[in-house]
């Protein structure tokens, strides 16, 4: 994560054949938006919800670049729940529990925003469209 020091960050457990796939292109639509002001989009393909993400990195990658037209960074596939849960997402999860205290990420398009000194400021629901995050994000800028 170091490339992304100092960086306001929205961070996606994302899938390629998700109900919610269509949020990529809102998520590109931010990263293009911001992107010159220090906002990263980052992407963490997931497949443990209904095997919606079955591809390898570099199936993700082109079904993403080529049919959503992503140009945000995209990582390896990685696990948001259970023993293998990926260390960034242990971090986000604790820091921003869901509904109720738990912590288990409910479904794809769970997105966390993240501010320049690594704090989470706030954990969206999967329906929870990226348009209506744009005015966290403007928040975030003018607090420089």
């Amino acid at each position: 994560m170091d490339p992304y020091r100092d960086h306001i960050l929205l961070i996606v457990n994302v899938a390629s054949r998700c109900g919610f796939t269509g949020q990529y292109a809102g998520l590109e639509t931010l990263y293009r938006q911001y992107r010159d002001q220090g906002v990263v989009v980052l992407g963490f393909p997931c497949n443990q919800f209904a095997h919606q993400e079955p591809g390898n990195e570099d199936e993700i990658k082109s079904f993403c670049t080529l049919n959503q037209g992503v140009t945000f960074p995209l990582f390896a596939k990685i696990e948001v729940n259970g023993v293998h849960t990926h260390p960034l997402f242990q971090y986000l999860k604790a820091a921003q529990p869901g509904i109720l205290g738990t912590q288990a990420i409910k479904w794809n398009f769970t997105k966390f925003l993240v501010d320049r000194q690594g704090k989470v400021i706030k954990r969206y629901a999967p329906s929870d469209i990226p348009e209506t995050i744009s005015t966290d994000i403007a928040t975030l800028l003018k607090a420089k």
